[in-house]
């Protein structure tokens, strides 16, 4: 009897510890599903860090566990919305992604592709994305909750100004259009449906007074296809909206005479006035790398910037700002749209409010600056008064020499080692004459 109550107690026990077992298969299997990162929308980068969630990179960069906004927090796993793999989106989150992450602040970045400029704000609103680069007229417009943002105003603030989007009006050079009023009455590529391009040339044509009605013929085509319109006579014009150069464009300047048509004087004025986001540019002239033009053409742009939560930590925020400036100041720039703006005009005209950690960080370098001005302007003036002193002595001297009879000793020539240059004669041949390596010195654009 014994024996089976022994018995019976150990296959009860036995079977507790199986339906304890499968609880936790359970559980652990519920948690894994809940964890899943809703990733449908994006593409990862091969060389992201796919381990990383999107519910662990919002949690960690919005600073949880700690007050909104402080500093102190642990490191932060970033997912970093960019832009179709053909673009510069793309590639600029790829070079960035290992910049942030040798921050001590930053376990890791995923680099994932996306939609671009809506898409990215989008992901941003929804805790998908903690860093993404979009088009200043797209965020102009989510901030103040408007067009394709209305009545959901995105809470984003910037991390830093980028590179300009140009708008770019080319026209075949036989087509007698020099202004956008000359457009009038013209073929025109305006760009595909509902593209920035499209918003641009609208912008542009609207400040001119003109409107699609206008034009003899609305071209909705892109990029490759207005180009071979144009090739074939069967365009006038087209809009390219993007950074300078635009490879369709030097592509289409290999077969065919074309000339830039400017955006500037009223047009502009009116198109900057109505349109924060819009800034003036100009394309040089005699520049190889921008279409070696043979004159300037003013135009205008759009910037891309990039973007965070506003609920970001600001210790992560400022040295997120920190690397990227230092990485367009270390002569290491791998992607050329980053070559293509002044890393001192990162904080500057902006249409969407800096991060209080960027803002920092900035307000930081322009002290910096403004110390090392200083002592500069120190230095020179202490160097102003040696040359005072120098000068002084050097009258004493000459007044030492004067003859009896008031005629002048010549003075000897100065050999000292100290200026051991000033006074060599330049002879035939030899590269003293001041001008030296003149031509080695790359030209102001």
């Amino acid at each position: 009897m014994m024996l089976r109550t022994g018995m019976l107690v150990a296959a009860l026990g036995l079977s507790g510890a199986l339906l304890v077992g499968c609880g936790d298969d359970s559980d652990d299997q519920a948690k894994s599903e809940t964890q899943e990162p809703s990733s449908s929308q994006q593409e990862s980068q091969s060389s992201g860090s796919g381990s990383d969630t999107q519910e662990m990179a919002a949690s960690d960069a919005s600073g949880s566990g700690s007050s909104e906004g402080s500093g102190g927090g642990e490191p932060v796993n970033l997912i970093f919305g960019t832009g179709g793999t053909g673009g510069s989106y793309y590639p600029i989150g790829g070079a960035l992604k290992g910049v942030f992450e040798k921050s001590d602040l930053v376990d890791g970045v995923q680099v994932v592709s996306t939609g671009a400029s809506v898409q990215n704000i989008n992901n941003i609103n929804d805790g998908l994305n903690q860093v993404a680069i979009v088009m200043s007229d797209v965020a102009y417009d989510a901030v103040k909750g408007q067009n394709q943002f209305d009545g959901q105003p995105a809470d984003i603030e910037t991390i830093a100004g980028m590179y300009p989007n140009v708008v770019q009006i080319v026209a075949t050079a036989d087509s007698d259009i020099h202004s956008v009023a000359d457009l009038k009455g013209k073929r025109v590529g305006v760009g595909k449906v509902g593209s920035g391009v499209e918003q641009s040339a609208a912008k542009v044509l609207e400040s001119a007074g003109l409107s699609y009605d206008d034009l003899a013929q609305v071209s909705h085509t892109g990029y490759a296809d207005s180009v071979t319109e144009m090739s074939n006579g069967n365009l006038d014009a087209a809009f390219f909206t993007s950074g300078v150069p635009n490879s369709s464009i030097t592509g289409l300047m290999q077969s065919t005479d074309i000339t830039f048509v400017p955006v500037s004087g009223d047009v502009a004025s009116t198109l900057l006035e109505k349109y924060p986001y819009y800034e003036n540019y100009e394309i040089p002239a005699g520049a190889p790398e921008r279409y070696n033009l043979g004159d300037a053409v003013d135009t205008v742009a759009i910037r891309n910037i990039m973007i965070v939560p506003s609920s970001m930590r600001d210790d992560v925020a400022e040295d997120l700002a920190k690397r990227f400036h230092d990485y367009l100041e270390s002569g290491s720039v791998s992607v050329g749209a980053l070559k293509q703006f002044d890393p001192a005009t990162m904080d500057q005209n902006l249409v969407v409010p800096l991060h209080p950690g960027a803002k920092a960080y900035y307000e930081t370098l322009a002290s910096s600056a403004e110390a090392t001005s200083g002592d500069d302007a120190t230095t020179a003036g202490d160097n102003s008064d040696l040359s005072e002193e120098t000068a002084s002595m050097s009258a004493n001297e000459q007044a030492a020499t004067t003859e009896a009879d008031g005629t002048e000793a010549e003075p000897a020539k100065q050999t000292s080692a100290e200026t051991p240059e000033d006074n060599i004669e330049p002879t035939e041949g030899s590269d003293t004459n001041g001008n030296e390596n003149a031509q080695d010195k790359e030209p102001q654009s």
